[in-house]
């Protein structure tokens, strides 16, 4: 090469390697800062998991807040970049694809009819097949003799939240009996590629479960628990409340869509076979401090939903959408306008920032065509002063029309809340004798500490009975309905001890009904808090409480499964457990007589009906924030209930 060539290419490489190294590339600073750790394709080393799972839940400012301030706790140090080297990692990070990940493929196969089946194969296994073919179908194949297949299904599904549109966790389904619930194992285990704590019920309608975690859905086969297919989003920033931490607990299902919120309060459709988006609308406005954590509910041609942030100053509605458009239907507002009869029940400022927010899923009966929604506390929580009056429609329960969202009847269950117990328990339709005549009934036990059961039809109330031991707020239901308050629970800025506890003597957690009892089933709490008051101060993404709360440890709180007479709202028994009374698992009844719930312990825990004797337990070693359900898949009976990060299905070993 002559000498002056030479020089060039030399100077030209020296100024090449000077500009790799004030700009290297993305993948570059990836492999220097990352790799010896994630691996050089993200998908997990020796020292830490895998990324690729994550990043697609978190958008660029999240990402970069991760990288900035690290994970001290898992021992993911801060990564150490300029302002210039974040845009080309984070943009190569988000190249990165998962190791191994399953690829469709189209296949037709020999089936023990005699009709091929042809489509797509979406997951399989060794013993099974999972199948989306041309008319987009799911199809859930198991091998057969002769290289053929056959095709399964759940007998019995699960379609909503509570099972019953009315609200009753009551299985009829008969294989797991009291003679046999000791031969019960978990038959798989599905974790949640995102983990988080769940809270969730899964749906199963035609063998496939649905399942769902903050912005993400998964399809799963219901026999096996392998993933067909998985729907996400980024999680929002910036959010308040419940839906900040995470929280979703379920889809509502009707025809060939799914229906699930967002935790920035949209609501959205998915298409039951693929798991693409249908629509998107916008609840409310998340800058407001609404968020939406709870399943939607579907009656008819529309489906129903609310969204929460009530403990941060949003305004609380119920809605109805379209099912095929998203279109809005009808929307009745918690909070009364200037001239209605409910407007008197505020007097004050606060109904600018008045909660009363329908965070949890509501029910329908389909006898009397009404929508039972419950409401959310008021804002300020625990300081009144700006809101003088009943706060009307805070804490109540809501009889509406669900095809126009007019008001039927409405019941208040605690006028002027200063402790944040809401209504948002699950109001429970139920057909029974009453006083010697057929009747149809709603019931509800409140976190207040009373127990009610109201004719449905005209909202009269029948029953308001004490189910706590230690309650000091009242002392009693008056004849017109009200309790009867004692003033010095109110919160002082010293500090009052009431009972029950913020959390409430029971809450979200689902309750069971058996009609062959008679018996009502649900988790309790027997514990306290001591409430302090403070001036309220609005802002946007924090609380709105107007003071605080923390438990009182004397007497030390204590978890227990109720079963309480329907006629008269007397404890038939009890079963106490042992734990730190900070459990949020709910109850499944059966017709075979078995209670199933979460135990306190961290234990899945099956009762006798009538006695409430404990015949069987799993330690799953979790803190309990869901409900069991059942569903009949293949000709077994399963049972399923959400676990910290996994979803676990059980039935009777072989």
């Amino acid at each position: 090469m002559p000498r002056i060539l030479g020089s060039i290419v030399i100077g030209l490489t020296a100024l090449s390697s000077a500009a790799w190294a004030q700009n290297p590339s993305g993948q570059e600073i990836f492999e220097s800062h990352c790799a010896t750790c994630h691996g050089a394709d993200g998908n997990g080393g020796e020292h830490a998991r895998g990324i690729t799972q994550a990043v697609p839940n978190l958008d660029d400012p999240q990402l970069t807040t991760l990288m900035r301030g690290g994970l001290s706790a898992r021992g993911m140090p801060a990564v150490i970049v300029s302002d210039a080297e974040l845009s080309p990692l984070i943009a190569f990070i988000r190249t990165l694809k998962p190791r191994g990940g399953f690829e469709p493929y189209r296949k037709n196969f020999a089936m023990t009819t005699g009709r091929p089946l042809e489509g797509l194969v979406l997951s399989e296994g060794p013993d099974d097949v999972q199948v989306r073919s041309d008319d987009n179908r799911i199809h859930l194949l198991r091998t057969a003799a002769a290289g053929k297949f056959r095709e399964v299904t759940s007998e019995i599904n699960w379609p909503s939240y509570n099972g019953d549109l009315g609200g009753n966790r009551y299985t009829t389904l008969g294989q797991i009996t009291k003679l046999n619930v000791k031969r019960v194992v978990p038959k798989w285990i599905y974790r949640m590629p995102s983990g988080g704590r769940l809270q969730g019920t899964p749906v199963v309608a035609d063998g496939v479960m649905y399942v769902t975690a903050a912005n993400e859905c998964y399809a799963l086969d219901a026999g096996n628990g392998r993933q067909i297919w998985r729907y996400q989003r980024p999680r929002s920033s910036g959010l308040a409340g419940d839906a900040a931490s995470g929280i979703n607990r379920g889809v509502a299902l009707a025809g060939d869509k799914l229906f699930m919120v967002t935790d920035n309060a949209h609501l959205i459709a998915l298409n039951r076979a693929t798991g693409t988006l249908v629509w998107d609308i916008e609840l409310a406005d998340w800058r407001e401090n609404h968020g939406a954590t709870s399943a939607p509910l579907a009656v008819g041609r529309l489906v129903i939903s609310g969204t929460g942030g009530g403990d941060n100053g949003a305004k609380g509605f119920v809605a109805a959408f379209d099912q095929e458009s998203g279109k809005e239907a009808w929307r009745f507002s918690t909070l009364p306008k200037p001239g209605e009869p409910a407007w008197e029940t505020w007097q004050g400022k606060s109904i600018e920032r008045g909660g009363g927010n329908t965070w949890f899923t509501g029910t329908y009966d389909q006898e009397t065509n009404t929508l039972f929604w419950p409401t959310g506390n008021p804002g300020p929580d625990y300081n009144g002063d700006e809101r003088v009056g009943d706060n009307l429609y805070s804490d109540c329960i809501l009889a509406l029309d669900p095809a126009s969202g007019k008001l039927k009847w409405y019941y208040q269950f605690t006028p002027h809340d200063l402790w944040d117990w809401d209504a948002t328990e699950t109001p429970m339709v139920v057909n029974a004798t009453w006083d010697g005549k057929p009747r149809k009934l709603l019931v509800h036990a409140n976190r207040n500490g009373f127990f009610y059961v109201f004719d449905r039809v005209t909202g009269q109330l029948l029953l308001a009975k004490q189910f706590i031991k230690n309650l000091n707020w009242a002392t009693g239901i008056g004849a017109d309905g009200k309790p009867i308050r004692n003033l010095s629970a109110d919160p002082t800025a010293q500090g009052a001890r009431v009972c029950p506890s913020q959390d409430g003597a029971t809450n979200w957690f689902s309750p069971s009904y058996n009609p062959s009892t008679g018996l009502y089933y649900f988790q309790v709490f027997e514990k306290c808090s001591i409430y302090t008051k403070r001036p309220p101060v609005w802002e946007q993404g924090k609380a709105f409480g107007g003071g605080s709360q923390k438990v009182d440890i004397n007497p030390k709180p204590q978890r227990l499964l109720y079963a309480l007479d329907l006629q008269t709202g007397i404890r038939k028994w009890e079963l106490p457990q042992t734990g730190l009374g900070n459990t949020w698992g709910g109850t499944l009844a059966t017709s075979t007589g078995l209670i199933f719930f979460g135990d306190d312990s961290g234990a899945f825990a099956a009762a006798d009906a009538v006695t409430g004797k404990r015949l069987w337990s799993f330690q799953a070693n979790t803190n309990w924030h869901a409900s069991p359900m059942a569903y009949q898949f293949d000709g077994d009976e399963y049972v399923a209930v959400a676990a910290g990060t996994d979803i676990i299905a059980f039935g009777l070993v072989d």
